[in-house]
């Protein structure tokens, strides 16, 4: 996979590439000396444009690391990324800034929603620091399938867990980002609330192309996705195709004794 720093414009973004994400001969490492941990051992990996990968793997293994690499959160000891056609590498602070914000959406295990702001606020709030004006009929199509349509006017302290993450949902897809990353997005849902911010995050990618990534430690949640990547001691140790959650968990459980 060839990737060149390029200037970032979100206008045609990595419109060359099929894929969405990827690293090559990843590295990062933590600490010198006796404190010195390696969380991620050269690890070279793709995420295909259109498709729902999850990342999974032991406590320890890197997997919250690989996902903080790939989406800009965090910078490489040594290796590449790329986000479609564009290399990380080379960016400067502010585009990186500019990348993250109008080419990456995010939904963490912490909604992150702004308190003071109402749903629809809170969805918005990424354009409207952009200075970008909202595709109305895409964040209304968005809203409608996450059935937020009669909770616009509503602060987070006004929503269940599983609304609030549903408008974490709706904040990332609202602005049409090339790759959605999910850090344990169902880590603090209920089982309920769980399957159905999954569903969205699998409709994002059936119904919209989007290309969704997401870290879990959940055989029902990676069930959802169309690849699950595993990772071991900072490697890349197995990757499974139409997962089930019977095979994941027998594969976890595999990977925990190893």
């Amino acid at each position: 996979m060839t990737a060149h720093a390029v200037d970032v414009d979100p206008a045609e973004p990595g419109a060359t590439s099929t894929v969405a994400a990827g690293a090559i001969e990843l590295t990062k490492v933590y600490g010198t000396g006796d404190t010195r941990v390696t969380a991620l051992d050269a690890v070279s990996v793709d995420f295909a444009r259109g498709e729902f990968t999850a990342i999974m793997g032991p406590s320890g293994s890197g997997k919250s690391t690989l996902m903080h690499c790939l989406a800009g959160l965090d910078e490489a000891s040594s290796g590449r990324v790329v986000i479609g056609d564009t290399e990380l590498t080379d960016l400067s602070d502010k585009q990186m800034t500019t990348l993250r914000r109008d080419r990456i959406g995010f939904v963490f295990q912490a909604f992150n929603l702004v308190p003071t702001l109402t749903a629809l606020e809170n969805i918005t709030l990424p354009l409207d620091i952009a200075g970008r004006a909202p595709d109305d009929e895409w964040v209304a199509t968005v809203l409608k399938r996450l059935g937020l349509e009669d909770r616009l006017g509503h602060r987070p302290s006004e929503l269940s867990g599983g609304q609030q993450q549903r408008v974490a949902c709706a904040r990332a897809l609202a602005g049409k980002p090339q790759i959605i990353f999910g850090d344990e997005p169902t880590g603090n849902l209920d089982s309920r609330s769980s399957g159905e911010v999954l569903s969205i995050l699998r409709a994002a990618v059936d119904e919209f192309g989007q290309t969704v990534v997401i870290v879990t430690h959940e055989p029902t949640a990676a069930a959802y996705a169309d690849r699950v990547v595993f990772l071991a001691d900072g490697r890349i140790v197995d990757e499974m195709r139409d997962p089930t959650a019977d095979s994941v968990l027998d594969r976890m459980k595999a990977l925990e004794v190893r």
